[in-house]
């Protein structure tokens, strides 16, 4: 079965064409735009109107593309930026006027999402999945056995995200004053601490730190300076804190502009990318480990198998199943 899923986030809005089987996606094309629809919700609880302009520009040409293609069902998600936003009606009735059925999900159920697109390429590994975004930090322990079902141990969902840091903390000067990068360090150490310091002991601890999400991505683009963007030297790459600290050391002493002509990095991603290294870094530092596993299979193929199994009248394997438009 063709799917094709829209997921947006805080920072970022993307498309994903997949062809599933046997419940696995065997073939899937990306598209991803930067739109930053989180910009200013921190401050004002609101989206503003010029944000969600720039989203459904995106919209209409992830539309067009999709009529294009084949696909038997179509959903689209939304996460932090309009999980917080008081005015998130207003975008939903503008995609439903495209004939769009948007839904807001919950963290725990991206966090599902997210775990089982990591957990493709780790059947039966007992992983700790950390999905860092715009607005949050997902977090979700346990395995995706070989039948097929999420044996999870948690999910929870962290308010700390690179738009959400970079709003808090470090957008007043550029470059920011160390001060400020000491307090977004403490915040999300602080915000963290809880839910490590509650499962680092357990039983059987994880095997492997994945994440996920751009700013984990363009962390391994930075380091290999990577021109133009290359999936596969990103999917299944290693970086140690010292490589992230590295980096962060590196973005705080430049500013937004400058960071932008970094070999590696997205331009629009510039401004964001300091604040999601000292979330990565203190996400590393809280469970106590070296390094962590970067991956792309993330919840745009945890999206996709859902959508193909609710389309087919099945059992979704995260317990949650999307609004499924048919084309």
């Amino acid at each position: 079965m063709r799917v094709a899923v829209i997921d947006v986030g805080t920072v970022t809005a993307r498309l994903a064409i997949a062809d599933v089987e046997n419940g696995r996606v065997v073939r899937m094309a990306k598209q991803s735009n930067i739109v930053n629809l989180g910009e200013g919700v921190d401050q004002t609880g609101e989206l503003r109107p010029e944000a969600c302009l720039r989203l459904l520009e995106c919209i209409d040409q992830y539309l067009a593309a999709i009529a294009q293609a084949n696909v038997a069902a179509v959903c689209c998600t939304l996460t932090s930026a309009a999980r917080d936003a008081r005015n998130s009606g207003d975008l939903l009735g503008a995609l439903e006027a495209r004939g769009l059925t948007a839904q807001v999900i919950p963290g725990e159920v991206e966090g599902r999402l997210t775990f089982l697109g990591v957990a493709q390429d780790f059947v039966a590994t007992r992983l700790l999945v950390a999905d860092n975004g715009g607005g949050s930090t997902e977090f979700a322990m346990g395995r995706l056995t070989e039948d097929g079902v999420l044996d999870l141990d948690f999910v929870q969902s962290i308010d700390v995200g690179c738009r959400r840091m970079t709003e808090k903390f470090l957008q007043v000067d550029d470059p920011p004053t160390q001060q400020s990068i000491d307090q977004a360090h403490a915040f999300a150490a602080q915000a963290f601490a809880p839910l490590a310091a509650t499962w680092m002991q357990a039983a059987e601890p994880p095997r492997r730190l994945v994440v996920t999400g751009g700013t984990s991505t363009t962390l391994v683009a930075l380091v290999k300076a990577l021109v133009p963007y290359d999936p596969a030297q990103v999917h299944l790459a290693t970086l140690t804190l010292d490589q992230v600290t590295e980096q962060e050391r590196r973005l705080a002493a430049l500013t937004a502009l400058q960071r932008a002509e970094l070999p590696g990095i997205q331009p629009k991603r510039a401004p964001v990318i300091l604040g999601g290294a000292i979330a990565v870094s203190e996400v590393l530092r809280a469970w106590g480990l070296d390094e962590l596993t970067v991956s792309e299979s993330d919840l745009l193929f945890g999206l996709s198998l859902t959508l193909a199994a609710a389309a087919q009248g099945q059992p979704t394997p995260v317990g949650w199943a999307p609004d499924v438009k048919r084309s």
